[in-house]
């Protein structure tokens, strides 16, 4: 790595918002630097936009500086209002509780907490013991109320309605800082940049009680070349739970983005040299399936492990015939040419009903590959969906044992992207 690990972290991306960036800089350069993000407890799983704080993570952790991860049990029980238009539904503690801690186990992957370096806490722990008169007086009494009615996060609900319980969130969050400051020495907070007015809350919380410095980063809320959120597809979250979204799904989100985003998600969610990435991004036409390649192995080992992408890449092979969508997307590192079939999502089917025959808008709908049987419909009429390469040209067309393969299953094809493949039990 040539240069601080801001210029890293800066150099890929990472950067929206800095308070001092000659201060942020040298801190991370000079000394080692406790730092922590927050994730409040809102679902059981993160999902692939949540790989942008996490990824900042992994890099200031290969540095050598110190990560604290909070999940937000306490805070999820207000609920943020940043960026929200309507107040978030409100979820009883234990599914709050259990969300956390299932999100600190998916934490651990990226983060390898160790209780030294790599720290996991729940802000719950210090937020829901909390006499609210003492707090009131003690930290309320250092909050603005017009300052905060400016934030952008607070004017955006004004229009629709703030309740008082949100309006409580940038206190509860600025106390986080304050908390991990007294017991870790924490100085620097980071997180998206819709979080920068409630960072910069802490920050000024911390001069005012401690009468100490700390500083804040945020990140960049990513949107693709589409203009799509990232981290999501038209049937839903990209999530980092495999049980949820599959790492062969995964490998297929990130293999199929498209062209003008590879350099950037490279930078972003992979560990590639920026040497290599300013190469891959400059190639052309078919030549840029390898950076799409690239990003799809790299991308899907570091949240689903190495074996599983090879699975991965070896299903896309065995799908495609070596292709993607736009093009050859050759051999993983370590890996022959060529494809496992098994790799592929399978669904067993009971034999008789392959016997009876099967409507193709049912089983497409059943498997995933179709959101209803309204849309597989459509697409047939289309020449939209696929069995074993052979265009489905007819609804009233069943799919049968007559349809199973030399392999003994079924291969069904929903457009040049999505895939899954039938097996008969029973």
């Amino acid at each position: 790595m040539s240069g601080t690990v801001y210029d890293e972290i800066k150099a890929r991306g990472f950067v929206a918002q800095v308070s001092d960036e000659d201060a942020v800089r040298k801190m991370l350069d000079a000394e080692k630097v406790t730092f922590y993000v927050g994730f409040d407890s809102t679902a059981t799983s993160l999902h692939a936009g949540s790989l942008v704080p996490i990824m900042a993570m992994v890099h200031l952790r290969r540095a050598g500086h110190r990560a604290i991860a909070v999940v937000g049990s306490g805070t999820t029980m207000v609920g943020d209002p940043s960026g929200k238009t309507e107040m978030r539904q409100m979820l009883e503690e234990t599914t709050i509780r259990a969300q956390g801690q299932a999100i600190l186990i998916q934490l651990a992957r990226y983060l390898h907490f160790d209780g030294a370096d790599a720290i996991a806490v729940d802000n719950a722990d210090w937020l829901l013991p909390l006499h609210y008169i003492h707090f009131l007086r003690d930290i309320g009494r250092h909050f603005s109320v017009n300052r905060m009615l400016a934030a952008e996060a607070y004017k955006l609900r004004l229009e629709k309605g703030l309740t008082f319980i949100e309006f409580n969130y940038q206190l509860l969050q600025a106390y986080d800082f304050l908390t991990l400051y007294r017991k870790y020495h924490c100085t620097l907070q980071m997180g998206g940049d819709d979080q920068w007015g409630n960072i910069l809350a802490g920050i000024d919380l911390i001069r005012r009680v401690e009468g100490e410095t700390a500083q804040a980063l945020t990140f960049p809320l990513l949107t693709t070349a589409t203009g799509a959120k990232m981290g999501k597809t038209a049937q839903g979250a990209v999530w980092l739970d495999a049980a949820q979204f599959s790492p062969y799904d995964f490998f297929q989100y990130w293999v199929n983005c498209d062209d003008r985003d590879v350099g950037r998600f490279l930078r972003i969610f992979t560990l590639v040299p920026l040497d290599e990435i300013r190469r891959l991004e400059a190639l052309k036409d078919s030549g840029i399936n390898e950076a799409k390649r690239i990003l799809a192995f790299e991308a899907t080992k570091i949240t689903h492990g190495e074996l599983e992408a090879e699975k991965a890449r070896q299903a896309a092979a065995a799908a495609f015939g070596g292709k993607t969508a736009g093009g050859s997307i050759g051999a993983g590192p370590g890996s022959e040419s060529g494809g496992d079939i098994n790799a592929l999502p399978t669904t067993a089917v009971p034999r008789s009903r392959l016997e009876a025959g099967i409507s193709p808008a049912g089983l497409f709908t059943e498997v995933g590959l179709t959101p209803s049987r309204r849309e597989a419909k459509r697409m047939i009429e289309q020449g939209g969906l696929y069995v074993n390469d052979e265009r489905i040209d007819s609804v009233e067309r069943l799919l049968t044992v007559k349809d199973l393969g030399p392999d003994g299953g079924m291969l069904l094809k929903a457009g040049k992207k999505k895939v899954h493949r039938i097996v008969p039990s029973g």
